[in-house]
């Protein structure tokens, strides 16, 4: 899992030096995050994405687009070939993301609205089945100032979803500047417990602790909130931990030195955990 989260990681920083640039900060916060929940956790099937009984998953914070298509890639959903066509002429890899692309269950980019589309997806499943499939969603902390958040974390406690999980991706930046000096929403954890929602806290780039909350998520009564710590632009050095991070467009020179700074992955494996059924 680790080589996987590598390439996700390598090939981001390769659609920022694209000629749009990209979210990069976002996008590599979560990179751990996406690894976790599509090769550990969620119940998918790359050759049938439209499963009947396939998990949900909702990338509320969809600027991190380049993350998710990088993750679909790595889950076999796409080719890795098609990255190099983000935001090219004609390509489905758009700034955020296309539900044209296998894997993508709703277009999204105005933050604030994953997690009431999460809650119809987790509803939805409970009336399909008696054993339903689960929703995830990933929120970041920025996003948490906006009141449609808080009004879809009441709905969702009040539907007493078993099978919805809400992931913060608590990078502590959003694009003017560090979310405490914008609007402070701590403490992240007592507000989703406040709201009723069993609640984890973990290290966000620690891949073993993700998989441990997810699972535990699965075990829950009631709907889960998973607290990522994170750091934005994790892994790309100096651009690590800072806003200026958060859109980029890397020159050849830029490219080369992060490129110099990456630890290489491991092997690809053979098989992964996740799987269908």
């Amino acid at each position: 899992m680790e080589a996987h989260a590598q390439r996700v990681r390598e090939h981001v920083v390769e659609m920022c030096s694209g000629p749009e640039g990209g979210h990069l900060g976002g996008s590599l916060s979560a990179v751990e995050i996406l690894v976790a929940l599509f090769l550990h956790t969620m119940n998918l099937d790359p050759d049938d994405p439209e499963w009947k009984e396939r998990d949900a998953f909702v990338l509320s914070k969809g600027h991190a687009a380049m993350a998710l298509y990088a993750t679909l890639a790595e889950r076999g959903f796409i080719e890795p070939e098609e990255i190099g066509t983000f935001c090219r002429p004609g390509s489905r890899l758009a700034t955020h993301v296309n539900v044209a692309v296998p894997g993508v269950e709703f277009a999204t980019g105005s933050l604030g609205h994953g997690l009431a589309l999460a809650n119809g997806t987790a509803w939805a499943q409970r009336q399909a089945g008696d054993r339903p499939a689960r929703t995830f969603v990933l929120v970041g902390d920025g996003e948490l100032q906006e009141g449609s958040v808080w009004e879809a974390a009441q709905v969702g406690r009040a539907l007493d979803a078993d099978n919805l999980v809400v992931v913060i991706d608590a990078n502590e930046f959003q694009q003017t500047g560090a979310v405490r000096d914008v609007s402070d929403g701590a403490p992240i954890a007592g507000r989703w417990a406040g709201f009723g929602w069993h609640t984890v806290e973990v290290d966000g780039h620690d891949l073993a602790a993700l998989c441990s909350a997810f699972d535990e998520a699965t075990r829950t009564k009631g709907p889960t909130a998973v607290v990522c710590r994170t750091k934005k632009a994790q892994g790309v050095g100096a651009l690590a931990g800072r806003a200026v991070s958060h859109f980029v467009r890397l020159d050849e020179a830029k490219l080369r030195r992060i490129r110099a700074g990456m630890r290489r992955p491991a092997p690809l494996a053979t098989t992964t955990e996740a799987g269908r059924g």
